[in-house]
C-alpha cells in the first residue's frame, strides 16, 4: 500500500478528531484519519449513536449520529484521508517529520500529528452475573431505542449513560426500573433531576441486581443494603456501567502520560515536538471531559501545529467571518 503524504495525521476520529481535521482544512492542510474503529464518530457512534446529547453549544438537544453526519459534512470538503478499522501502531520521526503505520500495513507520512483517540480502545464493563444472557437479554450499549420499545427494562447505573437511557427510554418502553448500588449519583443533575421526577421510571439505590431468570430472560432480582430481595418482571437489561479503557500502542509513543491520558500544555503540545493531543485522551490541569471542550482542544492543536511546520505562520490566523477569511494571516503582536 502507498504511503499517503498529508500535513497533519489526526488520531481517532471522534467528534474532536473530525472538527480539528475541519479546521486543518480551513488552514489550507491536508489531513488523514487513522481510527480502529469502523465507521467516523468514535464512541458517539460504537456506544450511543441515538442518544441525545444537551451540552453541545447550539443545540438545545442532537441525536450523536446527528452531531457526527454535521461534523461529516463540515469536513467534507476537504476530502481527508481515511484510515478506518485498524489501530495505529508505530510513530516514528522521518524526513518527512512522522512516519504513522497501522496494524493493516498502510502508512501515513505527516509534518505533524494530532492524537485525539479519546480513551482509546473500550470494553464494557460486566454486570459479574448473568453472561449467558449476553446478545439475548443484556446489552452493555443500545444502538437502537426503538428496538427497545414495549419491553420491562432494567438499567444498571448511576452515570450520565444509566440516566440518559433511563430519560430516552421511558418514552418507548413498557416499563423501566433503574438500579445503583449507591444513593448518590455520577450522573448531571439537570437529567437525575428529570429522571427521579418522571413516574415512568422506578429508581432503586442502594441495590444490586442479584440473579437473572428465564428462558428468554422474564425477571431480575434486586437485593438492597439491607438484605431484603424483591423480584421484578425484566425481558431486558441495560448494564450502562461504564467500560474499561486501553490507550494500546500510544503508550509507546515516548508521550507523557499521566493517569492514561496525554500529558498536554496550554498549546495542546506533547511532551514529544510535532505531536498535539485534544479531547478526551489529553490531559491538564482543571480540564472537563466534554464534547464541547474538545472542540476547543483540536481548534488549538490545529492552530499550534501549523505554527509548529511554518515558524513564520500566526498562530491565530483569523476568524472565519473576517472579510479576508483564512487566506488573510492575522499576527498576535500589537501594532
Amino acid at each position: 500500500m502507498t504511503a499517503e503524504h498529508v500535513d497533519v495525521a489526526v488520531v481517532g476520529a471522534g467528534p474532536a478528531g473530525l472538527f480539528a481535521g475541519f479546521y486543518a482544512g480551513l488552514r489550507g492542510m491536508r489531513t488523514a484519519f487513522v481510527d480502529s474503529l469502523d465507521e467516523p464518530g468514535g464512541q458517539v457512534s460504537a456506544l450511543y449513536p441515538e442518544k441525545l446529547i444537551r451540552d453541545v453549544a447550539g443545540f438545545p438537544a442532537i441525536k450523536g449520529r446527528e452531531l457526527i453526519a454535521q461534523l461529516l459534512a463540515q469536513l467534507e470538503p476537504y476530502d481527508p484521508v481515511w484510515r478506518l478499522g485498524s489501530p495505529a501502531t508505530v510513530l516514528a520521526d522521518n524526513d518527512a517529520g512522522f512516519r504513522l503505520a497501522t496494524a493493516d500495513g498502510s502508512e501515513i507520512l505527516a509534518r505533524a500529528v494530532v492524537v485525539t483517540g479519546g480513551v482509546g480502545t473500550f470494553t464494557p464493563r460486566t454486570l459479574g452475573i448473568g453472561d449467558e444472557y449476553v446478545g439475548r437479554g443484556v446489552t452493555y450499549f443500545v444502538k437502537d431505542p426503538a428496538a427497545l420499545a414495549g419491553r420491562h427494562l432494567v438499567i444498571v447505573g448511576g452515570g450520565d449513560s444509566a440516566f440518559d437511557w433511563a430519560d430516552t427510554l421511558a418514552e418507548v418502553a413498557a416499563s423501566v426500573r433503574l438500579v445503583h448500588r449507591r444513593d448518590r449519583f455520577r450522573a448531571h443533575p439537570d437529567t437525575v433531576g428529570r429522571v427521579l421526577a418522571d413516574d415512568r421510571v422506578d429508581v432503586h439505590t442502594n441495590s444490586r441486581l442479584v440473579k437473572l431468570a428465564g428462558q428468554p430472560l422474564e425477571a431480575v432480582t434486586i437485593v438492597t443494603a439491607d438484605g431484603s430481595a424483591r423480584t421484578v418482571p425484566c425481558d431486558h437489561v441495560v448494564a450502562a456501567l461504564g467500560f474499561v479503557a486501553n490507550l494500546g500502542p500510544i503508550e509507546g509513543w515516548g508521550l507523557t502520560l499521566e493517569d492514561r491520558r496525554i500529558r498536554v500544555d496550554a498549546s495542546m503540545r506533547t511532551s514529544r515536538p510535532g505531536v498535539f493531543a485534544a479531547g478526551d485522551i489529553c490531559t491538564y490541569p482543571g480540564r472537563v471531559p466534554l464534547i464541547a471542550v474538545g472542540f476547543g482542544e483540536a481548534a488549538t492543536a490545529v492552530n499550534h501545529a501549523a505554527a509548529y511546520m511554518d515558524p513564520h505562520a500566526a498562530v491565530f490566523p483569523g476568524h472565519s467571518t473576517d472579510e479576508a477569511g483564512l487566506d488573510q494571516v492575522h499576527s498576535l503582536e500589537p501594532a
